[in-house]
């Protein structure tokens, strides 16, 4: 049976990455029996059906697939979890989720880059409107707040963002809004990166999805800390626009003022640090 078929006789599955996600927000202990479950990417309310899902977090699958950057994207944005301003109009959504390993245990400190279009379907592309870049906390969680993006000739409505693991190559997709007419007819459309989407209420969204990252990881515990290569960077040192420091023999100059930390070293970041 795979992720997207029903059991027989009409039970829902014992979803591995729903129990992961519930002891996450609690903080509790993932209980082993379930630990050997399969798993569904997204976790569905009562009564919704399941849409076509990004692969399933589990020991030897395949990680959320890539797609294209497209035209409009620009480095450099501003680090925020909002990227509504003075003036934003659309559909107020939310969206929120999970970095997951390959062994489905959540990654900190992973980079999100976020990008789409206005209500009108238009970027900004002299200005950094909505756009903005965020990293997860320790349990791997993130959390969004925009607006539903507008359509424009020739796509669907989607979101694009970059999503980068410390010290792991980027991951360049786009994320999908479930019942679109034109996912019908987009080229690019890929229903394994559709989001889980509902209403909110006063006319809002919210929207959940779970990112799975090709990054390897021992399911009984956590990942050794390799040692970090000499030079000037430092954890716990405040850095502002235009410091300079030397990361493994490379030079960098700072682009966002941040104080560092643990997975923000200057090659695994490039929102915040720039190759000289």
């Amino acid at each position: 049976m795979d992720d997207t078929t029903p059991p027989a006789d009409g039970s829902r599955l014992v979803r591995r990455k729903t129990v992961l996600r519930a002891a996450l927000a609690a903080t509790a202990a993932v209980p082993a029996a379930l630990l050997g479950g399969p798993a569904l990417a997204r976790t569905l309310a009562s009564g919704d059906t399941a849409p076509p899902l990004t692969p399933a977090c589990d020991d030897g699958d395949d990680p959320t697939p890539p797609q294209t950057e497209g035209p409009y994207f620009k480095p450099g944005s501003p680090r925020r979890a909002s990227l509504l301003d003075a003036g934003t109009t659309g559909t107020r959504l939310t969206v929120s989720g999970y970095v997951f390993g390959l062994a489905c245990r959540p990654i900190g400190a992973v980079l999100l880059d976020f990008w789409q279009a206005d209500a009108n379907g238009a970027y900004d592309n002299t200005g950094f409107r909505l756009r903005g870049h965020q990293f997860t906390g320790a349990d791997g969680a993130f959390t969004l707040t925009t607006i539903v993006p507008g359509l424009y000739p020739g796509r669907t409505r989607h979101l694009h963002v970059k999503v980068q693991a410390p010290n792991r190559p980027v991951l360049t997709t786009q994320l999908y809004f479930p019942n679109e007419p034109r996912n019908n007819t987009d080229t690019i459309f890929d229903p394994r990166l559709l989001m889980t989407v509902r209403d909110a209420g006063g006319g809002a969204k919210e929207a959940a999805f779970d990112f799975v990252l090709n990054v390897p990881q021992d399911p009984g515990g956590p990942d050794p800390t390799p040692t970090p290569p000499g030079g000037t960077w430092a954890q716990g040192v405040t850095y502002q626009v235009g410091d300079r420091v030397t990361y493994a023999g490379r030079a960098y100059s700072c682009l966002q003022a941040h104080t560092a930390q643990p997975g923000w070293e200057p090659p695994a970041t490039p929102a915040l640090w720039r190759a000289l």
